[in-house]
């Protein structure tokens, strides 16, 4: 208890004094499930495929690891002794603990699902699990988290915090929903590249979002008519493709 006291006080501070720079790129995993062979096997899993894996039985056992190792991204498991999952991602996200958290467990109802998101997971797989479709969710939960890094983007006289969720432009600040920020933060990270809907539907909202494609589209015109006056950046409808962001 008092290290998790510890933890939630000093998050931001613990994170970055351990912060490694990696001159291999090699990503740090912490793995955090109770079942030894099933740990073992998806920390072999992770090694082979380029990761480097930290194994944690619970969740206890993760905050120690995680004082001591700079951690890019968490897989855990929910039904755990002394700490489970849902108190692990609530305990980080409360200590300003941004790195992804994939969820892996046999809790299969909606409302098991909802509760992982809303205490700040980013993925949920039910077991029993596929470990090379595990590694392919790690990989996207990779790629989503890299644009924002930086936490800002500036294009111009346009500003985007990703630490707010807001736009600034030309000294006024634009509060957006979630989801259109994101949209718009994500296409504005790679000027000029093309992303189909479905790459923005998974990565956006998820690859298990059940929410339609289309979805897309509508925020996509809601950001053109928010920005329609803006004379930084321009969203292109590449047909048959998707959409890219152009600077004006």
């Amino acid at each position: 208890m008092q290290l998790l006291t510890r933890i939630i006080k000093y998050g931001n501070t613990i994170f970055n004094k351990f912060k490694i720079k990696r001159g291999n790129n090699v990503f740090n995993i912490l793995v955090v499930e109770d079942d030894f062979k099933l740990r073992k096997l998806m920390c072999t899993v992770l090694n082979k495929n380029g990761y480097q894996s930290f194994p944690a039985k619970d969740g206890l056992e993760a905050l120690n690891i995680l004082e001591k190792q700079y951690i890019d991204l968490i897989v855990s498991d929910i039904m755990m002794p002394n700490m489970n999952g849902f108190e692990l991602t609530e305990s980080l996200r409360s200590a300003n603990y941004n790195m992804p958290i994939l969820m892996i467990t046999a809790k299969e109802s909606f409302q098991d699902k909802k509760k992982a998101f809303l205490v700040g997971a980013d993925d949920y797989m039910v077991k029993p699990i596929d470990v090379n479709e595990m590694v392919l969710r790690v990989g996207a939960l990779f790629r989503r988290a890299k644009i924002t890094n930086e936490h800002k983007l500036t294009f111009g006289e346009l500003t985007l915090n990703y630490d707010t969720f807001t736009v600034r432009s030309s000294g006024e600040e634009i509060l957006l929903p979630q989801k259109e920020f994101l949209l718009l933060y994500k296409l504005m990270s790679y000027p000029n590249k093309i992303f189909t809907r479905q790459t923005l539907m998974n990565e956006i909202w998820g690859i298990d979002s059940e929410t339609d494609i289309r979805t897309v589209d509508v925020h996509i015109n809601r950001l053109r008519e928010r920005f329609k006056e803006c004379k930084e950046f321009e969203i292109i409808t590449v047909r048959g493709l998707g959409y890219k962001v152009v600077r004006s």
